[in-house]
């Protein structure tokens, strides 16, 4: 065993070192962490950068996951933002300090173990980039950059100083989805041939109204320019602009095309796409928005012998069936949803019931309920154009009470123990930001655009 583990006088931060550094998968017996120094040797101090609603769902995870301080926030918004946040801390025993410079913040706080990056996607890898070379390991919210030359710039560093980088695509560390990919795809291949792929997220037109904020509580001019924004509104409202952000496709589509990936294995060969700035225009707005409300795109995937086609839209004028994925395939389809109750597993009517029972006793899936099964279909008969309605199977795995997020974070600071392996890291992040950021250009070229197999590496 490494001596600076087994010697006793030995600090936190250097047994937090030590054990990311050891390598993925090693687990510390109670004894050897009660060893590494007096009081919680594994408690990992962080700093929360972007005290905005994403980085407010992320502290509210964090807040349930044991051994975790939080020792700084960072947030322009000194009145609202960083106040609200820093006094809710303090209300849960998390004595912390409050910046509006990142870099005053690396250069004072000498006791952080990570960052939590929830910034506007332009700051991502400046953000990220500093941190990590302040020795600091790097939990950054998606879109990875806006860019992909801010991607390679995080990439580069985190190689550089070996310190851990996750990217915030939340549902790599579901357990619905790990369960869905390590046992119904990988292992019982219930899906047969993965042979079509479609997902969405849209949205109510009131869910995507521009964001307002108090009119007694704004920042100063130079500020917002300092840091990029030429207004509140641009600040309040920075999804919808280039150079910002990526629009809704890039803000929500990205979660939903990692998946895409992640379950075939592959990375796409070419897109198209259709898109505009249909609805949020005038009359609706003052001025129309920068980025694409509406877009609708189709992927290539090179899968094993054939093409597989992906299908995605985001609107952000309707609510209509919300979002989920569905993968289809030659012997079942899967739909599947990080939303609550609406995930299952459909066996196609050629394949026997009986291919499937052993993975209904192993509980791998769950069998239908019977008596919803044998329901009537009333007077219509099927027409010969028609295929029978697939018998559907649940997914007997759930998040419990555990919000979105949690897992995921879960997973970053165990791997900072050295206990896990990232689930998303940089190099994962980087292919799904090469995946979706390629939509808006097609968009913008009204053609099909090709992928080259090394635009995914870096």
């Amino acid at each position: 065993m490494n001596n600076q583990i087994s010697n006793k006088k030995i600090n936190r931060r250097s047994f937090l070192r030590t054990t990311a550094a050891a390598g993925a998968g090693l687990a510390f017996s109670p004894m050897v962490l009660g060893q590494a120094g007096g009081g919680k040797p594994d408690d990992i101090n962080i700093a929360l950068l972007g005290c905005g609603a994403q980085g407010q769902v992320l502290m509210n995870s964090m807040l349930k996951i044991p051994g975790i301080r939080f020792k700084a926030v960072c947030d322009i918004w000194t009145a609202f933002n960083q106040k609200r946040v820093s006094r809710l801390l303090k209300r849960y025993r998390h004595e912390n300090n409050t910046y509006v410079d990142y870099e005053e913040m690396l250069s004072k706080e000498k006791d952080l173990d990570a960052v939590i990056i929830a910034t506007p996607d332009f700051w991502h890898s400046p953000h990220t980039v500093a941190c990590l070379e302040a020795g600091l390991n790097v939990y950054c919210e998606k879109e990875m950059s806006n860019t992909l030359e801010g991607a390679k710039k995080m990439m580069e560093a985190a190689k550089k100083t070996g310190k851990l980088l996750q990217i915030g695509h939340q549902r790599r560390s579901n357990p619905k989805y790990r369960h869905v990919y390590d046992k119904l795809i990988s292992d019982a291949k219930l899906l047969g041939k993965i042979t079509c792929i479609n997902g969405q997220w849209n949205r109510s037109k009131t869910a995507c109204e521009d964001l307002g904020f108090p009119r007694n509580a704004p920042i100063e001019p130079a500020t917002l320019k300092k840091y990029g924004f030429d207004s509140m509104q641009q600040f309040r409202n920075w999804r919808w602009y280039k150079g910002l952000g990526g629009g809704p496709i890039v803000d929500l589509g990205s979660h939903q095309i990692d998946i895409f990936s992640w379950f075939l294995g592959a990375n796409p060969k070419a897109v198209m796409a259709s898109g505009g700035v249909d609805y949020w225009k005038p009359p609706v707005r003052k001025t129309a928005h920068d980025w694409y409300d509406n877009v609708m795109v189709i992927y290539e995937y090179p899968v094993g012998d054939r093409t597989v086609r992906a299908f995605y839209q985001t609107i952000t004028t309707n609510s209509s069936k919300g979002y989920f994925e569905n993968f289809m395939g030659d012997e079942g389809s899967l739909e599947i949803s990080e939303a609550s109750g609406r995930s299952s597993i459909f066996r196609e009517a050629h394949v026997p019931a009986a291919n499937w029972e052993k993975w209904v006793k192993m509980g791998i899936i769950k069998e239908p309920d019977k008596k919803e099964e044998e329901k009537p279909a009333g007077d219509a008969v099927l027409d010969v154009r028609e295929s029978p309605k697939p018998p559907s199977y649940d997914i007997p795995v759930t998040m419990g009470n555990k919000p979105y997020h949690q897992p995921h974070l879960e997973n970053f600071f165990d791997a900072i123990r050295g206990k896990a392996k990232l689930n998303c890291p940089g190099e994962i992040g980087y292919e799904t930001a090469v995946t979706v950021l390629k939509v808006n250009d097609a968009v913008a070229a009204g053609r099909k655009l090709e992928f080259k197999p090394g635009d995914f590496e870096v």
